[in-house]
């Protein structure tokens, strides 16, 4: 079976006929949801099996579902889970209490998602934030110092795993510094490497035994003076897969965002020429998603060596009584409601 090395969006609540035959023809790595997919959970358990009939592989299901400002199933359906930065206050109280509530919160995450066949979650952040950032990640975050957020990012990473879903590590090298929200334009950031080392990096090359990573749209302009971390053979090569050491299967961010320039196609093949493993396409445009499959490659070699290791890290959901979970996470959440 030829997989192609992208992952695809959808525009509505169904697939249309046009995107259905795409799908059969470009057979994507996966498909990522979002909010505009998503009505209530019969229509998106149904969405998601149309999918895997349509494609008739082992393809991947993605969604970011980090809690907070940023995930995609909520109320009055789902339940809604606490930002990255709750459980740092948590970790600053009590670093035992604060990993195991930021664990249980992800494995209750995943309960969630695996009973929709949703196999992937874009999780989790590990961007440290700088002053006077962007807050595009703001309380996303879990923290200000690398040791607490690298901390906090395992235990979220391992509660996935430990529901049956496979973590996304991001934004590599670091999103923290960024002065713009790269969905909108290009962050440019001049700390030299020196800096960026021991901070920045330095989350990212504790998680790197993670099967799977995301990289930042943002410009290190100590490094690479000329391209943003998605599409600099030396960002992704000296930096991603040298000094941070991951060796997973390394997705880009979505090629659509604003911080990249050029057609759609270009930026796709600039991302894979730079290293990356997979292209991700999120906005559902169709004449952008036929740009994206035609100019991403077939998944081999090194890459689909990645992925198969990315996929074998996947595992049944270990045995939980989710009910009692419930109740255990809402009272490792009472003191931070309390606080306000």
């Amino acid at each position: 079976m030829t997989i192609r090395a992208f992952i695809t969006g959808l525009a509505g609540t169904t697939i249309s006929p046009a995107e259905r035959s795409f799908l059969r023809q470009a057979s994507p790595w996966g498909l990522i949801l979002f909010e505009r997919n998503i009505s209530d959970p019969r229509q998106l358990k149904a969405l998601i099996d149309d999918f895997y009939s349509t494609v008739g592989y082992e393809a991947m299901v993605l969604i970011d579902q980090e809690g907070g400002r940023v995930q995609r199933l909520g109320p009055p359906h789902w339940r809604a889970y606490p930002s990255g930065a709750h459980y740092g206050w948590l970790y600053d109280r009590d670093p035992v209490l604060g990993l195991a509530a930021a664990r249980l919160g992800a494995r209750l995450i995943a309960a969630d998602l695996s009973a929709l066949g949703i196999t992937v979650n874009c999780l989790p952040v590990a961007d440290v934030p700088a002053p006077g950032a962007d807050p595009v990640i703001g309380d996303r975050a879990y923290g200000d110092n690398p040791d607490k957020v690298a901390q906090i990012a395992g235990a979220i990473a391992e509660g996935l795993l430990e529901g049956g879903v496979l973590p996304v590590l991001k934004h590599m090298p670091g999103h923290g510094r960024a002065t713009c929200d790269s969905h909108f334009d290009l962050p440019v950031v001049a700390a030299p490497r020196e800096v960026l080392e021991p901070s920045d990096f330095e989350t990212f090359r504790r998680l790197a035994h993670l099967p799977i990573g995301m990289t930042a749209h943002v410009m290190f302009t100590a490094i690479d003076p000329d391209q943003p971390s998605t599409q600099s053979p030396t960002i992704v090569g000296e930096i991603i897969r040298g000094a941070i050491g991951f060796d997973g299967l390394l997705m880009s961010d979505d090629v659509s965002m604003g911080a990249l320039s050029g057609r759609i196609a270009d930026r796709t093949t600039k991302a894979v020429a730079a290293g990356c493993d997979l292209a991700l396409h999120c906005n559902g445009d169709l004449k952008e998603m036929e740009e994206v499959a035609g100019a991403a490659c077939e998944l081999t070699g090194t890459a689909l060596a990645r992925s198969e290791r990315a996929l074998a890290a996947r595992h049944g959901a270990d045995a939980v009584d989710l009910t009692e979970a419930r109740i255990t996470f809402s009272r490792m959440m009472a003191p931070t409601a309390a606080a306000g």
